[in-house]
């Protein structure tokens, strides 16, 4: 694998790939990874010829007073993950390389995709994220890319921009992966204590419940996510949302609409957990 800490560097060895016919997939993260990250540079391989990930904590996507700071950087451990996963080129510049100076033009997603949900409770984050993703496509300029959809709001923003902007690239998603007992793989939840890991998969068990309800034709929708954010806090949980979203815009639910998406955020301790399930 080879590993590219400069602008310049990673462009050209792209440039070479490009020449060469190859078709490049890219796969942006914040490090710290786990096995739902190598999933998707797996996952990358069977679209592509050349697999390009990225490791990068953006400071444009964290309020203040979030883990910024404190979130894990482990870079040589991630190398070690991506070079068994077969990952052939890494683009993990620094802070200065990717900002040299203020970012001041910035991708601002529209108020109905960035300021629902999540947007709601972290302001300015899908700023954030668009902003930072737009820039690595300049450097990159890959064929196509890969999101999970743990993230799902996140994975909908970015294929809008990339839909509205006319990028020519393929945004393809990648399932959510689970530890054996349902919890959501992410790279915060090293930040929970024994105990919280214990009940921490009691998120995705709600989100279970929710949407069995919504397939056997329960709609009211209200009811379900009070019901869901109730049993959240009766167990110690502090929710942001519990939502039942249409899964192709997020928006609230008519009862005759099909395809649903159920959305969670909570918080467990000090760690924010967010999980979701398509119905």
């Amino acid at each position: 694998m080879h590993i590219h800490e400069t602008i310049a560097g990673v462009r050209a060895a792209l440039d070479a790939v490009r020449r060469a016919g190859r078709r490049i997939v890219f796969v942006p993260t914040m490090g710290n990874l786990h096995n739902g990250h190598i999933a998707l540079m797996r996952q990358a391989r069977q679209h592509g010829d050349c697999v390009v990930a990225s490791i990068f904590v953006n400071r444009l996507q964290f309020r203040p007073g979030e883990d910024f700071e404190k979130y894990p950087r482990t870079l040589a451990a991630d190398c070690e993950k991506l070079v068994a996963a077969g990952v052939d080129h890494l683009f993990a510049p620094g802070e200065a390389e990717l900002y040299p100076e203020p970012q001041r033009y910035v991708v601002e997603p529209p108020a109905e995709h960035a300021t629902i949900l999540e947007g709601e409770f972290r302001p300015g984050h899908f700023r954030g994220v668009a902003t930072v993703v737009m820039k690595l496509f300049a450097i990159v300029q890959p064929q196509a890319a890969l999101f999970g959809k743990k993230d799902y709001q996140q994975f909908m923003v970015l294929s809008a921009m990339v839909r509205e902007f006319a990028l020519p690239i393929e945004v393809i998603p990648g399932e959510t992966v689970r530890a054996t007992d349902g919890l959501a793989l992410s790279s915060r939840n090293g930040y929970l204590s024994a105990a919280e890991r214990i009940e921490a998969p009691r998120l995705h068990r709600i989100l279970q419940q929710t949407a069995a309800a919504l397939r056997a034709g329960n709609r009211d929708f209200a009811g379900l996510e009070a019901a869901g954010m109730a049993e959240l806090r009766a167990c110690g949980w502090v929710p942001d949302y519990l939502a039942i979203r249409r899964k192709y815009d997020l928006k609230s639910p008519a009862a005759h609409d099909s395809g649903l998406v159920v959305l969670a955020a909570a918080r467990l301790g000090s760690t924010r957990l967010i999980d979701n399930l398509e119905v």
